[in-house]
């Protein structure tokens, strides 16, 4: 058996497993805090409806409660704002909503915070939150996205937007798309519905806050993607205060998914408290509370429409898409439905796209990014409405996405809407992937299945999204190299790592880039007092922002170590290499290890007079632009006519995400993806009843799925690496999901087509499957 290597490219295992899978990781719930108070959240049963009056002395008068809040107690505190700047319909700037730790005079939506009991335990807590009394006006509210759109349906905010719209987003030109339409032989329209999700991470949101009153500073421990973004966000802009009298601790992290970027009431509140007690203050949200409280995603009406030539070429794109953005805007609120409409063009050559996003207020909670954040609906897209018009217009689909595909040669091709792609290889990804799914012998297998009663499908994808972004503008990212006097290394990320394994992945380029064996290196990563700087991790832009700041650090190790080793040596600085760990004198065996180099960088005398002691180097950069991991999906199901029921038979994907740093990772990165793809596919879905109450507040109601639901996957590479970043990495955590809600809904419609049926609506629950089978015969 080969060893297995540590560095770039190499399939090594997670380190930080090691400890996880024992039980050892340190979350918050896992951090201790001797005197701890503990926090409850009394949440609006209502979701709409005015605040006449809120009673709490018979909570404050019960054994061990320690304070009861409400909004008029915590009103000096500021706002949750969203930082996502768009524009209403005249053109003027969106509207913040006044979203405040506490609702004061009105809630607007069912699990609204209404008001805060902290008490020495939380069963006592529970107790006294039951007994506040709040009375309440129910006003009419509005949940459904087309029912907050119509004229005259119930306001959310009567005096920021009387019809509910917060802004109007455009892209493209929607003149030369009218003219390519105009000149079209045939045009495919689909409508169709991106339902709503909740994340779920298996660690639910938390705090843990303290308060240090000697220098009037606070600290909070909290599973977090954006440990600084947060702490200025949180210090300047909810306590009023510097940011430097904020620390976060961000320790392991049970999921994110794009749900932990955001700050939240509770962690306001947990550090309010704080204060007021002297006394460390903890929360931790229920399962059901997560569901009533966390930001929702997706949630979506759109409508797409395809212009295409008598053979098939695509001339124009329109889509048209209806946000729900909930009751308030959420810190990134905005973001999916806008900041990644240019994946609409998808990997196609079609010259003229043009879009228009409309977002409403409706009685529910927030929504924000979740995994995907808008790519996966603009993949859905493009793609589902290919399939249509293929179907419209007696085509064979794949050749239908051949004739219109971008070739490898193209690039740098500029596409029809907003992105700039700088490379890929298109074609090959597809190609690979039919012939992995054995394309070609597909019938034969749909006539077997027939045999037995079944119905069988195969759905395909070309996926492609923008990561690291914004596009034409990344943020900055951080990464220090440390060594101590004793020669050891520490690396200091400002990304964070919560599941993709960033402590072995940025080991791995460390040992490339320096000659060091992972097992030596220390990494530190989430802690705003020990880390300088860092934007997090969010839309698969660990690897390109990074690690390529981490690649710079150690190029700037390097070229210092240079300096230190021709002093050292006694050579010039020319005749220095470095190789393999050792800096050496070109065309001897002189030489000398960078830890024992570094050791010796600390010792008063080794250097020369005026040359600073020690090794160390901090970059803080931002990659040249976004990149464009793409990919191709493939997958078949079968359905059982008689129950509905779906079962998915084989998956395979072919992805391209530039430079794989690791492929063990990589590979996880993309089951996972497919997974949450698949979920929404086929049972998660939000749902309220008419009065605004969530159906779905538990895993009884919400169906996430199962391990037996999957079935085993065929993660293929074609890398074509990037140019925008040092390492060529484009990105991967996202990748799985892009292509999955496409290719999995495509398989479902191709198996109900045979029956008249081509197209099929979110969620494919069997219950649905069933009525549309039966409905069609």
């Amino acid at each position: 058996m080969q060893p297995i290597g540590t560095g770039i490219g190499a399939p090594m295992r997670r380190v930080e497993d090691a400890r996880l899978l024992r039980g050892a990781g340190r979350f918050v719930d896992d951090v201790a805090a001797p005197g701890a108070a503990h926090l409850v959240m009394l949440r609006s049963p209502h979701a709409a409806a005015r605040i006449r009056a809120i009673s709490t002395a018979a909570a404050q008068a019960m054994p061990g409660v320690l304070l009861v809040l409400t909004g008029a107690d915590v009103a000096a505190l500021g706002l949750l704002r969203c930082v996502t700047p768009r524009h209403r319909r005249d053109g003027s700037p969106i509207r913040q909503t006044p979203w405040r730790m506490l609702a004061e005079d009105r809630v607007r939506y069912v699990g609204d915070a209404v008001v805060a009991v902290v008490a020495e335990t939380r069963a006592a807590a529970l107790d006294a939150a039951e007994a506040v009394a709040v009375d309440y006006d129910p006003l009419p509210a509005v949940t459904a996205l087309a029912e907050a759109a119509r004229p005259g349906a119930p306001a959310v905010w009567p005096d920021i937007a009387p019809d509910n719209e917060s802004f109007v987003f455009r892209l493209g030109d929607a003149a030369a798309v009218a003219a390519a339409f105009a000149r079209a032989a045939h045009v495919a329209r689909l409508d169709f519905c991106i339902t709503r999700v909740s994340a779920n991470p298996l660690e639910p949101r938390n705090a843990l806050a303290s308060h240090d009153p000697i220098e009037d500073r606070y600290t909070l421990i909290t599973g977090t993607q954006l440990p600084h973004v947060m702490r200025n966000e949180i210090a300047e802009h909810a306590l009023g205060i510097p940011s430097s009298r904020l620390r976060i601790i961000s320790p392991d992290v049970g999921g994110g998914f794009g749900m932990k970027e955001s700050p939240f009431p509770e962690h306001v509140l947990c550090l309010a408290a704080a204060k007021l007690l002297g006394r460390p203050v903890r929360w931790t949200a229920t399962r059901t509370e997560s569901f009533l409280a966390d930001t929702h995603a997706r949630d979506n009406l759109s409508t797409a429409e395809l212009a295409l030539a008598a053979d098939g070429e695509f001339l124009a794109l329109r889509v048209g898409t209806l946000c729900n953005l909930g009751a308030y805007l959420a810190w990134q609120g905005p973001v999916s439905a806008t900041n990644n409409v240019g994946g609409l063009a998808g990997v196609y050559r079609t010259p003229h796209i043009c879009t228009e996003v409309r977002g409403f207020f409706t009685h529910t909670q927030p929504t924000a990014p979740y995994r995907g954040a808008g790519r996966p609906e603009a993949i859905y897209a493009i793609e589902r409405v290919i399939d249509l018009a293929a179907d419209q217009m007696g085509l064979d689909r794949i050749a239908l996405r051949q004739r219109n595909l971008i070739p490898a040669a193209a690039m740098p091709f500029r596409t029809g809407l907003d992105y700039t792609y700088d490379s890929g290889d298109f074609p090959r990804n597809m190609a690979l992937a039919l012939e992995a799914a054995d394309w070609a012998g597909f019938e034969t297998r749909r006539a077997a299945s027939a045999g037995q009663g079944r119905l069988r499908g195969i759905g395909i994808a070309n996926a492609i999204e923008s990561a690291g972004g914004p596009h034409r503008g990344p943020l900055e990212e951080a990464a220090e190299i440390r060594f101590d006097s004793g020669g050891s290394v520490t690396l200091l990320m400002g990304s964070h790592n919560h599941g993709q394994g960033h402590e072995t992945v940025f080991r791995q380029i460390a040992c490339t880039q320096l000659g060091i064996p992972p097992g030596r290196i220390r990494f530190v990563n989430g802690d705003t007092d020990l880390v300088t700087h860092g934007r997090g991790t969010i839309g698969s832009r660990s690897m390109m922002a990074a690690g390529g700041a981490l690649v710079g650090a150690a190029e700037r190790i390097i070229a210092r170590g240079r300096r230190i080793a021709a002093h050292l040596l006694e050579a010039a600085e020319v005749d220095i290499e470095f190789a393999e760990g050792s800096f050496r004198v070109a065309g001897t065996d002189r030489g000398i290890g960078i830890e024992d180099l570094a050791r010796r960088s600390y010792i008063p005398g080794a250097l020369p007079m005026g040359e600073d002691l020690g090794l160390s180097a901090l970059l803080i950069s931002r990659p040249g632009d976004a990149t464009f991991p793409n990919g191709c999906h493939i997958c078949e199901v079968e359905v059982d006519p008689e129950t509905g029921e779906t079962a998915l038979l084989s998956y395979v994907v072919v992805d391209d995400v530039g430079t794989v740093i690791n492929p063990l990772l990589v590979k996880g990165q993309i089951h996972g993806g497919i997974a949450q793809g698949y979920g929404q596919v086929f049972g998660e879905c939000i749902r309220y009843d008419g009065a605004g109450q969530l159906l779905t507040a538990s895993f009884m109601d919400y169906a996430l799925p199962r391990a037996g639901d999957l079935c085993g996957f065929t993660v293929l590479s074609n890398p074509v690496p990037t140019t925008t970043n040092p390492l060529g990495a484009k990105g991967a955590g996202e990748a799985g999901t892009v292509g999955a809600l496409p290719a999995l809904l495509g398989a479902v419609a191709d198996a109900l087509r045979p029956l008249g049926v081509t197209h099929f609506d979110l969620p494919a629950t069997p219950e649905r499957v069933w009525a549309a089978i039966h409905g069609a015969r």
